[in-house]
């Protein structure tokens, strides 16, 4: 019996593994889109997500994506709604968007949790982001998901 147990193991691994790749990254293309609570159009509306907003897709269904968000939440979104575009969304409460990457650049803006950005170019740990409303600045990677 104790010579199953790493051939057991080793399958385990391999099927989480390929369920972990089977995950993809994508960002909302459309300007305002519908989170579903199904695969349908007749399924109920349960919240709206604004360009750029990137979303871990879990599994589909037809032409149906389920995703998770920054957060945790799941929703479904059909896949004409999504792109392969880098993105990234701010985690943490209030956020200082700058004029360069580093702390020793002027602040253009700050931006509250949940606000989606296209991410333009990265230079070390900080990201060069455009929000849909034109908006550009740098965010240091340890405040966005």
């Amino acid at each position: 019996m104790n010579k199953f147990i790493p051939i057991l193991l080793a399958v385990t691994w391999i099927v989480a593994g390929a369920g972990l790749a089977q995950a993809e990254r994508l960002s909302v293309k459309a300007n305002i889109a519908n989170i579903r609570s199904g695969p349908n159009t007749s399924d109920a509306v349960i919240w709206q997500v604004e360009k750029y907003h990137p979303l871990k897709v879990i599994t589909k269904k037809g032409r149906w994506c389920l995703f998770e968000d920054f957060e945790g939440d799941r929703g479904w979104i059909h896949d004409s709604l999504l792109a392969k575009i880098k993105s990234v969304i701010v985690k943490n409460d209030r956020c200082n968007v700058r004029s360069g990457p580093g702390t020793d650049n002027d602040i253009r803006f700050t931006v509250d949790k949940g606000v989606p950005f296209k991410v333009l170019r990265e230079k070390g740990d900080w990201l060069q982001v455009a929000h849909a409303d034109g908006d550009q600045g740098w965010i240091h990677r340890r405040l966005v998901w």
